[in-house]
């Protein structure tokens, strides 16, 4: 397979999927109508309800959806060959994944900007409320583990990549200032703002900035040293690293949307998509082919597990993300301009972040010259480490140099989890709110709540190994995509519109993560623990206990869902 039919074939799924699926279903059953208010211009208050230009918001959209899941779920799914990751990505988009994002959106505007948990409340009970509230906060703290673990162990101990990170955010922030404060013409301050980012990326490989980070992380001016154990397996350089992660996530959690996640991700949207067009353009330069990469490498894999349910959790965002749908209602539904922006907005980001998927794919598949490279590399590293040298290879295609490639790698892959986790914080402090705040006031506090958050999180990073984090967290992913679905579906039910478009990938996705967690429970306490010991053992008790808390509250949520389908239809037939 040749790198170039791959490309075809996701932009006929982009084609088709987009401009005639998508399209028809928001002509014949949305019914979008811009005379009505949305509730980003009736709630306006300058944090969280602000009008945005759709363009604008489609890069806040898509930098917000995409993480470091459309690269590592791919590149650690293509274990069982290149065929079942490929076929995934491209019909888990077409199928389910812009069918949450779009209609996630369509419903926190229909529905003034309520949150999952208020619609759970009115659309399904009471309890279901307090259920799902408690499984999105459980999910919300594994989506921080995954993505803290790589950014704050790996990505942000290596001397080449903090001062581009520091730029990208502190050119962001002058962004927000630009736009909302001195009313700068958008085009001048992206110009100016992504401009210097790259400035700040290409300071970093400087080897007297290295020199600084590297004392920084204990590794002395030469970097040739080892960075002394402060405590359990934690040494200076991932300590500082995380530490790192936690203090920009707290600035992102408290700030208003304006002032940091919103521009922010608007500069590092640019950094991403022109780092994405590189890597293409090397790829049509190049055109690789998988040399001895295996379309098939059987249905179980010893590292991963059974092909179904665990593909179908691994190559998470790429495909479909539950945690689309809590940006796409919460945030984005209350920054829609028009109602006819919710299209553009939650559907085109969805099927950029499934081509993003695809050059993530590539980069594993193609770009490191066959399979036997590929497990070297991952073994050697993680994914991100696949997808730093893969896209480093495809842009020295076109005469970038290797170094400079994987430098400004590691600051684009930092820029893709950071810029989602500092939003997770601040879905973790709402969620605890509204669970917790009537008996616990405090948790009203926007500092305690992003406090308590960030503490569990360098909890989960400092105890757990990442591939038992990542795997949990595919499929807590992908089931909070499947009950969002299911809500959807109640929606649409209730407003007597059709809903089989949303019903039905919500019973494919909620039997496939269920199988999930059951297979997690399973290899935590009968497999690892037995032969775990001391901070092991209390990893894998981690691990069993959130998979069973979040089996059980998705199993009674889906319980009384399915019961309230079944009496609205009734009510509807009558």
């Amino acid at each position: 397979m040749n790198a170039l039919l791959v490309l075809l074939l996701a932009l006929a799924a982009i084609v088709i999927g987009y401009f005639w699926y998508a399209k028809r279903i928001d002509r014949t059953v949305i019914q979008p109508d811009d005379s009505k208010a949305t509730p980003a211009k009736l709630y306006m208050d300058g944090v969280d309800f602000t009008p945005t230009n759709r363009n604008v918001l489609f890069g806040y959209q898509f930098k917000s959806i995409a993480a470091l899941g459309p690269i590592t779920g791919p590149i650690v799914a293509v274990q069982y060959g290149w065929l079942p990751a490929l076929i995934w990505i491209l019909l888990g988009a077409f199928f389910v994944g812009w069918v949450q994002d779009y209609a996630s959106i369509v419903v926190g505007v229909r529905e003034e900007g309520q949150t999952f948990g208020a619609l759970s409340y009115r659309l399904i009970s009471p309890r279901a409320r307090t259920l799902l509230l408690v499984f999105i906060y459980f999910y919300l703290w594994l989506i921080m583990g995954a993505f803290g673990y790589q950014i704050g162990f790996g990505l942000l101990t290596k001397a080449v990549v903090p001062l581009g990170v520091l730029a990208a955010i502190g050119f962001g922030v002058l962004a927000g200032q630009m736009t909302y404060k001195w009313k700068q013409d958008i085009i001048l301050t992206t110009i100016v703002t992504v401009v210097l980012s790259f400035l700040g990326i290409y300071l970093g490989t400087l080897p007297g900035v290295q020199s600084f980070f590297n004392i920084v992380l204990g590794r002395g001016a030469a970097g040739t040293g080892t960075p002394p154990i402060i405590f359990l397996t934690i040494d200076q350089a991932k300590l500082v690293g995380s530490l790192a992660v936690a203090i920009i996530c707290y600035l992102g959690g408290v700030l208003p949307i304006w002032r940091w996640a919103q521009p922010i991700n608007y500069v590092c949207f640019w950094i991403v998509l022109l780092g994405v067009a590189g890597g293409l353009l090397g790829l049509v330069i190049w055109h690789p082919g998988m040399a001895d990469f295996p379309a098939f490498t059987g249905f179980n894999n010893a590292s991963l597990g059974p092909l179904w349910p665990i593909l179908f959790v691994t190559v998470a965002c790429g495909a479909v993300s539950g945690w689309h749908s809590l940006v796409s209602s919460s945030g984005s539904a209350r920054q829609i301009e028009k109602e006819s922006d919710a299209l553009f907005v939650g559907g085109g980001s969805m099927f950029l972040e499934m081509f993003f998927a695809i050059i993530a794919f590539l980069t594993a598949t193609v770009a490191l010259g066959g399979f036997a490279k590929y497990q070297e590399v991952l073994k050697a590293g993680t994914a991100v480490g696949v997808f730093s040298q893969g896209l480093a290879n495809m842009m020295n295609a076109w005469g970038l140099p290797t170094a400079l490639g994987q430098a400004y790698g590691g600051v684009f892959l930092v820029l893709m989890g950071l810029t989602i986790m500092y939003l997770v914080v601040r879905f973790m402090r709402v969620a605890s709110a509204e669970a917790l705040g009537d008996r616990i006031p405090a948790l009203h506090n926007v500092h305690v709540g992003t406090t308590i958050a960030l503490l569990f999180t360098l909890a989960l990073i400092w105890l757990v190994p990442f591939l038992q984090i990542w795997v949990l967290f595919g499929a807590a992913n992908q089931l909070m995509a499947s009950l969002a679905l299911l809500l959807i579906s109640l929606w649409l039910l209730s407003k007597g519109k059709q809903y089989a478009w949303a019903f039905w990938p919500f019973v494919f996705m909620f039997l496939t993560t269920m199988g999930a967690l059951v297979w997690n429970i399973y290899q935590a306490f009968f497999i690892k623990l037995p032969v775990a010991k001391g901070e092991g053992a209390v990893a894998q008790v981690i691990i069993g206990v959130v998979a069973i808390v979040l089996f059980f509250a998705a199993l009674v949520l889906a319980i009384d869902g399915l019961r309230a389908l079944w009496k609205a239809r009734a009510k509807a037939a009558a």
